[in-house]
């Protein structure tokens, strides 16, 4: 494997139809900084609502892969992130505008097309690995993924319907080159007696057989013929290169997969990030492992350290990202405010303005990411105890960006703490309080 990050030089567009939704969709891959990782972005959406592809999202997992954030969604996001994984790309932008990228012929060969036009290109930075030290797996029922100990990153699969016809089994390395040729052309496939059930679920509103083998008994239903004679093994591989994206990082392991899934996939995944949290030391190459603390060298945090910090999730995550800390008196934080926060239909139908209790709740969650500073702090959490002088004085409204700016005032014997903070708009103060904690152990 590489050992420095890579983007693509250049944005590249591609458009057709999607899978689920039917409906015609343009996406354009964009260069990215190094470690920011990957982003969709919905254009077609009042404020460009970003979602990353990250455990934390996924809200559903029925064939195909879905992540969330706030009211916007992407859909089967596999092919896309498999090719960018696939070809070696560690940091790239997904811009789609509708909610699920095309399905194409429904292999990611053609992502991995755009992704050559786009010019892979190297970055300065080093890639950063997850390395496992012992066996991590999920097992149900019939099914099973397992991740071992591994210098490189291998899949083992073994295919199969739930009748034992077409069972195929393949093992692989996998670097840019192998899956490129290997992988990526493999096209998507279903069951015939399973697309009713799907038609009526909603889902493969745009399915052809011009996007996906269809299997009917022993006979296989394909525009074209088989790429390979164990193409839907490789598919299956194919899906484990998206979905074990999700982990943020590259992995170093040999992945063993009995008749895998998006769901099984993702519990993996899940299951990968808890161990590696769980462990002391050293559980990444280049990366410090994941605190619920603030560490002393860190003077920003992106949307993933923030949940790692805050105990609060969807829909009450009310920082986006921290921008800037000075040691332990001071934290600037950002909250994007689109129109699709969850609150805005109720306040107020036709004239959206954000509650000013939620505003002080940003100012809250900021001033608490500040007391977690202290590494003397790990293990605890701050509560919302108190608020003091408490001023809104300019409507926030869809489309701004609260500028949140915590200043903390003193700290009791590590159990009481107070802080000022306010909230801007450009230049603007919109809100201000002062505020009251009080530092407990989580575990109470």
């Amino acid at each position: 494997m590489a050992n420095n990050q890579r983007t693509i030089r250049q944005e590249r567009a591609i458009r057709g139809k999607s899978l689920h939704t039917g409906e015609e969709v343009s996406l354009t891959l964009k260069p990215a900084l190094p470690d920011s990782g990957f982003l969709f972005r919905r254009t077609d959406l009042y404020g460009k609502p970003e979602i990353r592809p990250t455990c934390e999202n996924i809200s559903d997992l029925v064939r195909s892969t879905t992540i969330t954030n706030g009211n916007a969604k992407v859909h089967t996001i596999e092919h896309v992130l498999s090719a960018l994984v696939g070809c070696g790309i560690d940091n790239a932008e997904i811009e789609l505008d509708a909610s699920e990228p095309p399905i194409m012929d429904g292999s990611s060969r053609p992502f991995v097309n755009l992704i050559m036009e786009a010019e892979p290109v190297e970055q300065e930075a080093e890639r950063k690995f997850i390395e496992i030290t012992e066996p991590v797996s999920v097992t149900s029922g019939n099914r099973s993924i397992i991740a071992l100990p591994y210098d490189g990153f291998r899949v083992t699969c073994t295919s199969a319907d739930d009748r034992g016809i077409h069972v195929q089994h393949l093992s692989i390395d996998l670097d840019a080159e192998s899956y490129v040729a290997q992988i990526a052309p493999a096209r998507t496939f279903t069951i015939y007696e399973e697309i009713e059930e799907l038609l009526k679920m909603g889902k493969i509103q745009g399915g052809s057989l011009d996007s996906a083998i269809v299997i009917k008994g022993d006979k296989v239903l394909s525009k074209e013929p088989l790429r390979f004679d164990d193409e839907f093994v490789r598919h299956k591989i194919l899906d484990i290169v998206g979905d074990f994206s999700l982990l943020g990082k590259r992995l170093k392991a040999h992945i063993i997969a009995v008749r895998p899934g998006h769901s099984l996939n993702s519990e993996l995944v899940a299951k990968i990030i808890e161990t590696s949290a769980g462990k002391k030391g050293k559980t990444s190459v280049g990366s410090a492992p994941r605190k619920s603390i603030v560490l002393p060298e860190e003077t920003e945090l992106d949307v993933r350290r923030v949940l790692d910090v805050l105990p609060h999730r969807f829909p009450f995550v009310l920082i986006d990202r921290v921008v800037a800390i000075d040691g332990d008196k001071s934290l600037t934080a950002l909250k994007n405010v689109s129109v699709n926060e969850p609150f805005f239909p109720g306040h107020f139908p036709g004239h959206p303005v954000m509650p000013g209790v939620l505003q002080l709740e940003a100012m809250a969650q900021a001033a608490g990411i500040l007391l977690l500073r202290k590494s003397s702090s790990e293990g605890k959490v701050a509560f919302f105890m108190s608020a003091d002088k408490v001023k809104f004085r300019k409507p926030v409204v869809p489309g701004d960006q609260l500028i949140i700016v915590a200043n903390l005032d003193k700290i009791r014997g590590n159990k009481i703490a107070t802080a000022k903070v306010e909230c801007k708009v450009g230049d603007q103060v919109v809100s201000s309080a002062s505020l009251m904690f009080s530092i407990v152990d989580a575990t109470e």
